[in-house]
């Protein structure tokens, strides 16, 4: 199987560790080991206490009760049995490819999104054609466009809603829209929510208050993934999953799953249950850090002549994908 090389990650593993300002982290800052537990409101001993005595198994192959049941809370309409946790994200989205997109079948990709979206599909065979998100828009899909893209071989839609890199936001009428069209030829729906919970304005109470709705509560053939990764501080975890109403499809990915990851670690199962369990702290971390950081650049850029752009509505700053053409000339990282 040839596949193109995953450009942003050939360039973050060559400089991301040399650099002294990191522009490009894609994460809400890091939580260490000790602050979750502070947040978590857990003891140094009860958690060695329950730790020591773990045997270092396989553990739940899809995914603890616990943590299922928390992150089932994420989202409207969903329980445990419509959660499969996976390694991360990214292997979420590679499970979903694998298991849906065969050689022929036609997938429309939003761009700019993760590489993953586009490169994955096109080395199982399958034709991909995009749908530029363009600033005149707000970064936006244009409906009409999708529409016209549409055929009656379109396996699967591809979205990244925050959208990764611009930062642009789908609410619930948008996503009804989408699904309208989807269900024209039955295509699944695969949103990336990985910056789900990171809006930049309020529309609800409770921890959930900054979440958009997910596209798993909208549409049958809606596939939700994410993880403990960005919203959450818990990259080093590498813990993500699949959020979807298709039991029989969660069965094919599990069978998929087996060839290659198995279940995640124990431990990390146990710490993302952890934060979940506390997920209206670390909600409240975040989001204080996003919109703080958020005001600091906008700040930066109403001061800058040289450099104009979108503000974001959700998720981390913009990359120099959503900076205008004048932005990005004279500026390095």
């Amino acid at each position: 199987m040839k596949i193109d090389a995953f450009d942003v990650e050939r360039w973050m593993d060559r400089y991301e560790l040399q650099a002294k300002y990191n522009l490009g982290e894609t994460c809400v800052a890091s939580i260490t080991i000790e602050e979750l537990l502070e947040i978590a409101g857990k003891s140094k001993e009860s958690l060695l206490a329950e730790l020591l005595p773990m045997r270092m198994t396989y553990g739940a192959i899809k995914g603890s009760s616990h943590l299922r049941a928390g992150i089932a809370r994420l989202y409207s309409n969903q329980t445990e049995d419509n959660i499969l946790v996976t390694h991360g994200t990214i292997g979420a989205n590679s499970l979903v490819y694998e298991t849906i997109v065969c050689p022929g079948d036609h997938v429309i990709a939003v761009l700019p999104t993760y590489q993953q979206h586009q490169s994955i599909p096109k080395c199982y065979g399958a034709e991909v054609e995009f749908l530029h998100l363009r600033p005149e828009n707000l970064f936006l899909p244009d409906l009409a466009e999708l529409e016209r893209k549409l055929r009656p071989n379109t396996k699967l839609i591809a979205l990244n809603n925050p959208n990764n890199p611009t930062g642009s936001l789908m609410d619930e009428a948008f996503l009804r829209r989408i699904v309208d069209i989807a269900k024209k030829s039955g295509a699944y729906i695969l949103c990336d929510e990985v910056y789900r919970g990171l809006n930049d304005v309020d529309q609800g109470t409770g921890f959930k208050k900054s979440f958009t709705t997910s596209i798993v509560d909208l549409y049958d053939k809606g596939i939700s993934t994410a993880s403990m990764s960005k919203t959450f501080s818990l990259a080093g975890l590498r813990l993500g999953w699949i959020a979807s109403n298709l039991p029989e499809f969660l069965d094919s990915v599990v069978m998929h799953r087996d060839y290659n990851t198995i279940s995640v670690g124990m431990l990390d199962d146990y710490f993302a249950a952890m934060a979940l369990d506390a997920v209206d702290k670390v909600m409240a971390r975040s989001l204080e850090l996003t919109r703080k950081h958020r005001a600091i650049l906008d700040e930066w850029v109403r001061q800058e002549p040289s450099v104009s752009y979108l503000r974001p509505a959700a998720a981390r700053r913009p990359s120099s994908s959503s900076l205008s053409a004048a932005s990005t000339r004279g500026i390095s990282a």
